[in-house]
């Protein structure tokens, strides 16, 4: 959601007056500031609120909703925070002049969920930077070496480490497979544990053998990151979009992804899509990646075909005339 806003922000060729508390609030003290002390700001001015949830006493508002999955899956969630968000967001969208998110599946799920018209809801798809491209040789093993990566040939797994994300089996599924691989090939998990007040806990237990984890990593190491793997598996259990994968495609990497939710709308034909409840799926399509070098190189080109469609700046014109429709209204 971070990148969405610093994104649109970027581009949106109108003044724009960002608004926020003079220091970072988290959990409980970020709500009670936009609750309280936001609507007095707005000074009756059209609000966007890009990050799933603003003041429900403004009624001329235009909300963002990236996903309803506290919704359709709250025990994912810490129990306050699934509880806060099943009652506000139905409220809110009731409020709002008009919802924009970001895939058709998050469409369906809001509407499913909070009784909201379509006619209400636009879809507006995310776009990728152009910072994610093939990298040179050279940023790539610079990348590699500072992430003390032990392979010049690793699969990539890129995300959170929370329920949804499904790294248990992942996990699970390079048990299986890893023995039928190159010696030389590891799988590198990049991603740090999800907010406590916000995720519920994730244990991953004891990791299989070639299995190197790299917690959070900059987000100007990313390109390289990606263009150096030779896939990107995402065997996300839910997902509003799907950033990572699009970003992953965009660098000329192979991707491995979920046929459920919002994912293949994202990829079309650019991934190899499998079942994220069937570990030996999972296992499966990392074997056919890696072992299938015709077919690695041709998901990496159809990936940067695909992901050619999806602009930030498409994004951004898209939301500016939303924008003013509903400051019309």
């Amino acid at each position: 959601m971070q990148r969405y806003s610093q994104e649109l922000l970027a581009r949106i060729e109108s003044p724009l007056e960002k608004i926020c508390p003079r220091r970072p609030l988290q959990g409980v003290l970020g709500h009670l500031w936009e609750q309280s002390i936001l609507p007095w700001h707005t000074s009756n001015r059209l609000l966007w609120s890009p990050a799933n949830t603003g003041p429900l006493t403004v009624e001329r508002q235009v909300l963002t909703i990236h996903d309803v999955a506290s919704l359709d899956h709250p025990e994912w969630f810490e129990s306050r925070f699934a509880r806060w968000y099943g009652w506000m967001t139905p409220a809110l969208v009731r409020r709002v002049r008009c919802v924009i998110t970001v895939s058709e599946f998050s469409k369906k799920r809001l509407v499913a969920n909070t009784g909201m018209p379509e006619s209400r809801v636009e879809v507006i798809p995310n776009g990728v930077s152009q910072q994610f491209s093939p990298q040179e040789e050279g940023r790539i093993r610079d990348v590699r070496s500072r992430l003390k990566i032990p392979t010049d040939r690793y699969v990539l797994s890129v995300g959170s480490i929370e329920p949804r994300k499904n790294v248990s089996r992942l996990l699970e599924a390079w048990s299986l497979i890893s023995h039928r691989l190159p010696k030389e090939v590891f799988l590198v998990v990049a991603g740090a544990a999800g907010k406590g007040h916000v995720f519920a806990t994730t244990n991953l237990g004891k990791m299989p053998a070639r299995v190197y984890p790299i917690g959070f990593v900059q987000e100007n190491d990313l390109p390289a990151l990606y263009s150096g793997a030779l896939a990107l598996v995402y065997p996300s259990l839910y997902e509003g979009f799907g950033l990572p994968v699009l970003e992953a495609m965009a660098s000329g990497t192979a991707a491995i992804a979920s046929e459920t939710t919002a994912l293949p709308e994202v990829t079309g034909d650019a991934a190899l899509l499998i079942d994220p409840l069937d570990v030996t799926a999972i296992a499966g399509g990392i074997e056919r990646v890696v072992m299938d070098d015709t077919f690695r190189k041709q998901l990496g080109q159809r990936g940067i075909e695909r992901s050619r469609y999806f602009t930030w700046q498409r994004a951004a014109t898209s939301t500016l005339r939303v924008l003013r429709m509903a400051d019309m209204m």
